[in-house]
């Protein structure tokens, strides 16, 4: 069986993600180069581990890795707006300007909740980089701390996708590209 089969239509080719993680990262190089101490990437497991993989590869300055989890959505397609962090950062972020990398803002809460729990942890600026942003689901305003900027590869439509990181119950996430998934997968 073909996971290709129970895809409505692709919203983003390979390609098309791969020329904008590019940007994403000269971008993020050129925004970031000014500060003299390495910038910490926070990838927000499981989800952004393929675009991470990928942004960092593309980002020239010198940079320390790590990992959060926040859930919120469990197996089902909508989030249950409370998000909790299930497991935290290895690394000390006090004083050291932060990078969230997410796969997907959509309603903000969990963005909201990480945000605030970066910041609690002292650091002097907090930006996002996101693969994609959803604003018609938006529910919660989220605020950047210090300098931080918002970076977005692509706004996403109102509609379920998959691939490329994003899944529905752990699957599709292997998917090159992202595409929509048909309403009877989910329904």
């Amino acid at each position: 069986m073909s996971m290709d089969a129970d895809i409505e239509r692709v919203l983003w080719t390979a390609e098309e993600i791969a020329d904008r993680i590019s940007a994403l990262g000269a971008q993020i190089s050129k925004d970031f180069r000014r500060f003299p101490s390495p910038v910490i990437v926070v990838g927000v497991a499981t989800g952004a581990f393929l675009f991470l993989a990928d942004i960092v590869r593309q980002i020239t300055l010198p940079i320390a890795v790590d990992f959060i989890r926040a859930e919120s959505y469990g197996s089902g397609t909508n989030s249950n707006g409370a998000p909790i962090i299930s497991c935290d950062l290895k690394l000390d972020i006090n004083e050291k300007h932060v990078i969230l990398v997410e796969d997907i803002v959509e309603s903000g809460a969990t963005l909201s909740c990480l945000i605030s729990h970066l910041k609690s942890k002292g650091a002097c600026s907090i930006s996002v980089c996101t693969l994609l942003d959803k604003p018609a689901r938006r529910r919660v305003h989220f605020e950047l701390v210090g300098d931080g900027k918002f970076y977005c590869g692509f706004e996403c439509p109102d509609e379920f996708v998959v691939g490329y990181g994003l899944d529905l119950a752990e699957l599709y996430r292997n998917l090159t590209y992202i595409g929509v998934l048909k309403p009877e997968k989910y329904n």
